[in-house]
């Protein structure tokens, strides 16, 4: 099988469980460092799937490597090559396939429990899940695509994550390992201080019962990730 190709564009925002589960599935895979200045490539025939990461960036920066990022999702979802998106990488597929950036009405930082609405298209992704807690990190939010499907929503955010035939873009953070986790509290700890909204937790709440935290959201994971590689080619 040709790699997944995963887009990193910060060092702390790597592709974390992601790529144990990928290494767990004998699915070979390449890092792409967009924060080392790699450029994306100029063509997907080398990939049998793209996977886009999180970052503190906008999708609506003038930034170079954005537009070629979109294009290659473009080309993927043209060839039914299956697209993932975690947070920032969410952002990239629903702008790339004709959905909006926007600010966020307010920031999400922390655990948080998200709701899987009742219909087919979300069942095929999560079974018989209808919540769990999942990680956020975020401060804009992404409209749907044309003939994208919410499959993930809660309180501070309607589209949590959506999904488009074999294409999976996501709001929260799925991938979460605890050293993410604790790196991403060390990074914002004063931001973290600063913010008094429900939505933000504080550093200690973050960080309360973490493993047994990040090991339900591996679970969860899982799940939807075993749903994605079946349409690897």
């Amino acid at each position: 099988m040709k790699p997944v190709a995963i887009f990193r564009h910060i060092p702390i925002e790597g592709p974390g469980y992601f790529a144990t589960f990928l290494d767990n599935n004998h699915i070979p895979w390449r890092l792409i460092k967009i924060d080392a200045g790699e450029k994306p490539p100029t063509c997907i025939d080398a990939f049998s799937g793209l996977v886009f990461m999180g970052g503190p960036m906008s999708v609506n920066d003038d930034l170079p490597w954005i537009e070629s990022s979109l294009t290659l999702i473009r080309h993927a979802a043209a060839v039914d090559m299956p697209v993932l998106g975690h947070c920032l990488g969410g952002q990239l597929m629903a702008k790339a396939l004709g959905g909006a950036v926007s600010t966020n009405p307010v920031k999400e930082m922390g655990w948080g429990e998200v709701t899987v609405p009742d219909h087919p298209i979300a069942r095929k992704w999560f079974g018989d899940l209808t919540t769990f807690n999942s990680f956020h990190w975020h401060g804009e939010a992404f409209s749907l695509p044309q003939g994208a499907t919410c499959i993930l929503s809660n309180q501070y955010c309607e589209n949590q994550a959506f999904a488009l035939d074999m294409h999976l873009g996501m709001q929260c953070h799925v991938e979460m390992t605890e050293r993410l986790v604790r790196d991403w509290c060390s990074v914002a700890a004063e931001e973290l201080a600063s913010i008094n909204e429900p939505s933000v937790q504080s550093m200690e709440e973050i960080e309360k019962d973490l493993s047994e935290r990040v090991a339900a959201l591996n679970r969860v994971a899982e799940r939807l990730y075993q749903k994605w590689i079946a349409h690897l080619k």
